[in-house]
C-alpha cells in the first residue's frame, strides 16, 4: 500500500479515537455536573441534566438499532448475535459499541499490507453511520446541555469550576461533530477533490458562529423564564416538525421510524440549519434563517426588558454585542461558503438510491452507506447541466 494511503488510514483511525474520547469526556463532564448539583441540593438542575442525557441516549440507540436491522443481509458478518446487539442497545451501549467496532475495523485495515476493497468500503460504511449518530447526539444532548448550563450560570449569578468544564467539553463535542460530519459528507462526494480543507474550515466557523448567538438567546430566556422555555421549545418544535413533514422526507427504512428522524431534525432546526430534501435549498435556508433570527431577536428583546431580574455580578450587557458580532460574522462566512466554496456535483444515478433500497449484498458487491449519501445529495446540489435531467425509474427513493 502506498505511504499516502496508509497515512490517510492512520489519520482516520486517530480521528476516530479522538472522536470517541471527546464523546466520553463530554458524557463524564455532564455526569459530574449532575452529581455536583445533587450534592449541593439543586435536585431540579441535576434531574434536567440527566433527563437530557437519557432522552438523547434513547434516541441514539433507536437510530442505531433501526439502521442495523435495515442494513443488507450479510454485511455485518463479524458482529455478535442479534440478541447480544439488542441487549447492548437496551443498556444504552449501542453507540459506544459502534465506535469501538469502527475503530477495530479501521485498525484491521491499517494493519493489512494490501487491504481489500470490501474492507476499505466497510470501514467507510461504519464511520459514516458513526458521524451521523454523533451529529444527532450533538443537537439532542450536547447543545441543549450547553444551553442549560449557561442558563443556570446566568440565573445563579456565579460559575462553578465543573460548569466551565461542561461548557468546554460541550464546545469540543459540537466542534468535533460539525467537522466530522463535513468530512463524512466529503467522503460521499462522487469527486472528492471538489471539497478542500479551506471549505471545511469555513463551514465549521459559520455553523459555530451562528449556533452561539442562538444558544445564548435561548439561555437568556431560560434564565429569566425557566417555566416558559419548555412551551417556547414545544411551540417552535411543532412548527418545524410540520415543515419537515410537508417536505416529504424519506430517509428511514419505514414510515414509523421516519417520524423519529423528523422529530430529531426538528430539534436540530431549533438551533441550526439542516437540509432534509433536494431542490430549492436556498429558499428553505432563507426561510429558516429568517424564522430563527426573528425568534432570537424576540428572545433578546425580552431579556433586555427584564434583565434586572438576573444577578448583577455578571457583565450581561456585553453578551448581546458579542452575540451580534458572532451572528454577522457567521452570516458573512455562510455567504462566502455558498457563493465560492460549495461545490456542485455530478451524481451518478446508480450511486444514490435511497435508504429504503437495502437488499442483500451480491457476490463481490461493495457496501455503500446510502443513508449518508442521501444526506450528501441534499447538501451538495447537482451540476446545472445535470439538474434538468429526470431521474428515471425512481419510486419512493429507489432507483
Amino acid at each position: 500500500m502506498p505511504w499516502s494511503s496508509r497515512a490517510a488510514l492512520l489519520r482516520d483511525l486517530v480521528l476516530g479515537v479522538l472522536g470517541t474520547a471527546a464523546f466520553l469526556l463530554d458524557l463524564g463532564a455532564d455526569l459530574w455536573a449532575a452529581g455536583q448539583y445533587a450534592l449541593s441540593g439543586r435536585y431540579l438542575w441535576a434531574a434536567l441534566v440527566l433527563a437530557l442525557l437519557v432522552l438523547a441516549s434513547v434516541a441514539l440507540q433507536l437510530f442505531s438499532w433501526i439502521w442495523l436491522r435495515a442494513d443488507p443481509a450479510g454485511l455485518h458478518e463479524s458482529q455478535p448475535p442479534r440478541r447480544c446487539l439488542a441487549l447492548l442497545h437496551f443498556l444504552q451501549l449501542g453507540y459506544l459499541y459502534r465506535c469501538l467496532q469502527g475503530l477495530r475495523q479501521g485498525l484491521s485495515v491499517w494493519q493489512q499490507e494490501v487491504p481489500s476493497e470490501f474492507d476499505l468500503a466497510y470501514a467507510d460504511f461504519l464511520s459514516l453511520d458513526i458521524s451521523m449518530l454523533r451529529l444527532f447526539e450533538t443537537f439532542l444532548e450536547t447543545t441543549p446541555q450547553l444551553t442549560l448550563v449557561l442558563a443556570i450560570m446566568l440565573q445563579s449569578g456565579r460559575a462553578e469550576y465543573y460548569q466551565w468544564v461542561s461548557i468546554c467539553t460541550s464546545f469540543l463535542g459540537i466542534s468535533w461533530a460539525l467537522l466530522d460530519y463535513h468530512r463524512a459528507l466529503r467522503t460521499c462526494l462522487p469527486s472528492k477533490p471538489l471539497l478542500s480543507l479551506g471549505s471545511s474550515v469555513i463551514y465549521f466557523l459559520w455553523n459555530l458562529l451562528l449556533l452561539w448567538p442562538r444558544v445564548l438567546a435561548v439561555a437568556l430566556f431560560s434564565a429569566l423564564f425557566p417555566h416558559y422555555v419548555a412551551l417556547h421549545f414545544l411551540g417552535l418544535w411543532l412548527v418545524l416538525l410540520l415543515w419537515i413533514w410537508l417536505q416529504g422526507t424519506d430517509f428511514m427504512p419505514d414510515p414509523v421510524s421516519e417520524w423519529l428522524y423528523r422529530a430529531t431534525v426538528a430539534t436540530i432546526l431549533y438551533f441550526a440549519w439542516f437540509n432534509v430534501s433536494e431542490g430549492h435549498t436556498r429558499g428553505r435556508a432563507t426561510i429558516h434563517l429568517a424564522f430563527l433570527l426573528s425568534d432570537s431577536v424576540l428572545l433578546a428583546i425580552t431579556w433586555v426588558t427584564h434583565s434586572t431580574w438576573l444577578p448583577g455580578e455578571i457583565p450581561l450587557q456585553m453578551w448581546l454585542p458579542v452575540g451580534g458580532v458572532c451572528l454577522l460574522l457567521g452570516l458573512a462566512l455562510r455567504l462566502i461558503y455558498y457563493r465560492w466554496l460549495h461545490p456542485s456535483c455530478r451524481w451518478e444515478p446508480d450511486r444514490v438510491d435511497g435508504a429504503r433500497s437495502l437488499f442483500p449484498l451480491a457476490q463481490g458487491q461493495l457496501p455503500q452507506n446510502r443513508r449518508m449519501t442521501h444526506l450528501a445529495r441534499n447538501f451538495f446540489p447537482k451540476a446545472k447541466d445535470q439538474a434538468a435531467l429526470p431521474r428515471k425509474g425512481e419510486v419512493n427513493g429507489v432507483l
